[in-house]
This record gives structure tokens, sequence and C-alpha cells, in this order.
């Protein structure tokens, strides 16, 4: 099988990880190959932030947390890097775009590997004055809306076998 369809078939998300920072010129590889993501026209909407510090993970998480209705809750898994996948809401694909982006950072991070997991929640988190607050302070400015938090990790732990896929899923008529 073709080594990028075996990734495709073998990632799985992570909710696990070891309390061991990821090197940056790891999470760097990860944030490059999402920005070769597919994107609507070129127009390259998305943005990424690389989290590492845990006073900044845990401020996002925080918020990520209450917008789930668990202020206490740790929806990050423990991981000890994040990378926040952002997209210009002015660009009409936006979320599609961002969406490559977040395949293209879990299979990256998988290539290496590393753990990672897909957190939802990101256009809620980015929307409230406390997102709105921590992108300013991040310097991101414009109409950019969260789209997904990619926590990425060592994994601790084997990941699970992938689940079936269900017989309808490809329909040839």
């Amino acid at each position: 099988m073709n080594a990028v369809i075996e990734a495709m078939a073998q990632r799985r998300s992570c909710k696990k990880y070891l309390p061991k920072p990821v090197p940056m010129e790891l999470l760097e590889a990860i944030a490059q190959a999402g920005t070769y993501a597919p994107n609507g026209m070129g127009r390259q909407s998305g943005k990424i932030v690389i989290l590492t510090d845990p006073e900044e993970i845990a401020a996002v998480e925080a918020v990520n947390a209450g917008i789930l209705g668990n202020p206490a809750g740790h929806p990050f898994y423990g991981a000890p890097a994040v990378l926040i996948v952002l997209a210009n809401q002015a660009i009409p694909t936006w979320v599609e775009d961002g969406s490559l982006v977040m395949g293209n950072l879990l299979l990256a991070a998988h290539s290496l590997g590393l753990g990672a997991c897909w957190i939802h929640r990101a256009r809620e988190t980015f929307a409230l004055p406390e997102g709105k607050a921590l992108l300013e302070k991040w310097g991101v400015g414009g109409c950019y809306a969260g789209v997904g938090h990619c926590v990425v990790g060592y994994p601790d732990g084997n990941p699970r076998e992938a689940a079936p896929r269900k017989s309808d899923f490809v329909v040839k008529p």
C-alpha cells in the first residue's frame, strides 16, 4: 500500500499523552504540512497558532472546557502542544480550507510518530471575548474564526484498532 494511504488508514485520535515536550522543529514541520492543504482558489485563508507554553494552553483549554459545560474539565487530554487552526471568514471557503489544514496536521503528526486529536469548539472559543483577547495578544487580527484545536504529543499507549468501515461508505452506481 502507498505510504500516504497507509498513514491515513493507521492514524487514530490520541487522547492520552506523555508529559514530554514536543521539539519545536517537529511542531513547525507539522504546521508546514498544514500550509500545503488544498484551499479554495489558492487564497490560503488559514492561519496556525502553535502553543507550547502550559499557561497559554491552559487559558485556551479553560475557555473550551467552559463551552463544553465542564469548567473543571481537560478537553485537551494533557497534550503538551496545541496547534490552533483559524481561518479568515471573509473568504467563502474558510471552513473547508481550515478543515483540510486540520487533516494535514493530524496526518503529519502521525507520520512523525506523534499522537494528535482534533478538539472542537474553536469557533465558539474565539467568538467569545476571552478568545478574542487571546487572538489580540497573539497578534492575530482581521476576520479570523476558529476551526479546530489540534492537540499534539507523544502518545501514552498504543492506538486502538480502526473500526470497520461501513459497507455503504462508497457508492458505485
